[in-house]
């Protein structure tokens, strides 16, 4: 057993990320483990750019109102307690409506090799983000 350091709540990069958004790391799991998980606390009205995960992500909303999109339009409105998961290589992003702070868990495996656990991708347009949204 071993009590893990916390690191630093830092910022995170403006260049994957529309607005304010911090993180604090969870877990850096070491090999054998490939677990990443972190809490990303996102500003009103900020949200990721598109992104895919090379073995997928698991997002659980802790606060706020989270809005998770995908290529096709949808965009889900998910609330407190409940969790959405991305399968893998899909293009998707996510973040806190534009009226309240929000608190996911972000949960995801880290890649065998040289391989990219994160593919980053462009900015999410104004009016991706604005889109109709469906209640999870």
């Amino acid at each position: 057993m071993e009590l893990v350091q916390q690191s630093p709540t830092s910022k995170a990069p403006a260049e994957w990320f529309t607005g304010d958004v911090w993180w604090d790391v969870i877990c850096a799991g070491r090999p054998p483990s490939r677990m990443r998980v972190n809490l990303v606390r996102f500003a009103p009205g900020s949200y990721t750019n598109w992104h895919s995960h090379i073995l997928g992500q698991t997002l659980h909303v802790v606060s706020g109102i989270a809005l998770v999109g995908t290529r096709d339009g949808t965009i889900l409105e998910v609330h407190p307690g409940r969790t959405v998961t991305c399968p893998p290589g899909e293009e998707h992003w996510h973040g806190a409506v534009p009226d309240r702070f929000m608190e996911h868990l972000a949960m995801w495996e880290g890649a065998d090799g040289d391989d990219p656990e994160t593919t980053w991708l462009e900015p999410v347009g104004a009016e991706q983000y604005k889109g109709p949204r469906t209640r999870a």
